[in-house]
C-alpha cells in the first residue's frame, strides 16, 4: 500500500502544479497595473463608482475606459449615417 502511494504522489503533485499554472495565467490576464487604479480613482465619476462596488472593478474599468476613449476621440453621429439626398 505505501508502494503505491509513493507511485501516485509524484503524479498527483504534477498535476497538481499543472492545475495551479494554469490558473496563475488567467489571473495574469485579468490583471490590473497600479497605474491604472490609480488613474481610475483619480477620475472615476459617481457611475463608474456604483459600477465598481456592485459589479467589480474589471467592469468598471471596462466603463471607464469606454467613457475616457469617447472623450478622447469624439465621432460625430452625422460622420456615420449616409446623408440622403433631396
Amino acid at each position: 500500500m505505501h508502494g503505491l502511494a509513493v507511485l501516485l504522489f509524484p503524479a498527483v503533485l504534477m498535476l497538481f502544479a499543472l492545475v495551479m499554472e494554469r490558473m496563475e495565467n488567467e489571473v495574469d490576464q485579468v490583471s490590473v497595473h497600479r497605474d491604472q487604479v490609480e488613474e481610475f480613482l483619480d477620475r472615476a465619476e459617481p457611475d463608474e463608482m456604483t459600477t465598481l462596488a456592485v459589479d467589480g472593478f474589471p467592469a468598471a474599468l471596462e466603463e471607464f475606459r469606454h467613457r475616457r476613449d469617447a472623450l478622447n476621440h469624439p465621432s460625430d453621429e452625422s460622420d456615420e449615417r449616409p446623408s440622403r439626398a433631396s
